[in-house]
């Protein structure tokens, strides 16, 4: 009887112990598909580009711009400098306002009493109001050999006026009208050494660099001497200072 009651206790120990197995083992299925069945569904739900609401897309486009983008420790593109000063001063050619002649003269004076081909030196000074616009002062000293016992013949014309230049980047022509006096030598009876004088002409400059100019000019020059007037020609071939 013991015996028989031992093992009916063991073989009901032995259900209960498969049954026990039995249900840890269902246990851990389910919670091995309920974390499947969850992490399929966070993947099939997961997107990696969410989408970006309106008001989002406006306020990135009023903070994206130019200036709001620029970092602080960023380098900014440099504002573009002044332009430097020109090295001349004005006009088509920036070019200076003043200018010093100074050249070879040669004259033929014409006269009742007497005529000379005088040789010299010619000097003139022209300030620029504008790029075409001056105003010129100029003197020329011309000798010519004996032609009294003793005499030499001395003509200086000296004058101002108004001049037009067409400044270009190497020709530079222009012209000019002066009104001055004349003084020659020798002394006549009963005539002034002294007489108005007009110098109506032109030249060319050439550019040889920004402040030196070869020129070439030609000039009526009318005199009033011995109570007639003369027409005389005028030549000069020099060099021109720019400052």
């Amino acid at each position: 009887m013991k015996r028989q009651l031992v093992v009916l206790l063991l073989v009901l120990g032995m259900g209960c112990a498969a049954r026990a197995q039995e249900a840890a083992s269902d246990s851990q299925t389910a919670d091995q598909n309920v974390a499947a069945d969850f992490s399929a569904a966070s993947i099939t739900n997961a997107s990696l580009f969410q989408p970006v609401p309106a008001f989002a897309l406006s306020a990135a486009s009023s903070f994206g711009s130019p200036a709001a983008a620029a970092s602080p420790f960023g380098t900014a593109a440099p504002d573009p400098s002044p332009a430097p000063d020109p090295k001349f001063l004005y006009g088509g050619r920036d070019d200076f306002r003043w200018q010093l002649a100074i050249g070879a003269d040669w004259l033929r004076f014409r006269s009742s009493i007497f005529n000379a081909s005088a040789v010299g030196i010619k000097s003139s000074v022209t300030y620029f109001t504008n790029e075409w616009f001056g105003i010129e002062g100029n003197v020329s000293a011309t000798f010519a050999p004996q032609i009294f016992d003793r005499e030499h013949v001395k003509v200086v014309v000296y004058g101002a006026g108004p001049k037009i230049a067409w400044r270009e980047k190497k020709w530079e022509p222009w012209g000019h009208a002066i009104i001055g006096g004349s003084h020659e030598q020798p002394q006549t009876a009963g005539n002034s050494k002294n007489a108005f004088a007009v110098q109506v002409g032109g030249g060319a400059d050439y550019r040889i660099n920004p402040r030196l100019s070869g020129r070439l000019e030609a000039d009526w020059v009318h005199t009033g001497y011995f109570g007639q007037s003369q027409n005389n020609f005028e030549l000069m071939g020099g060099v021109v200072f720019h400052f």
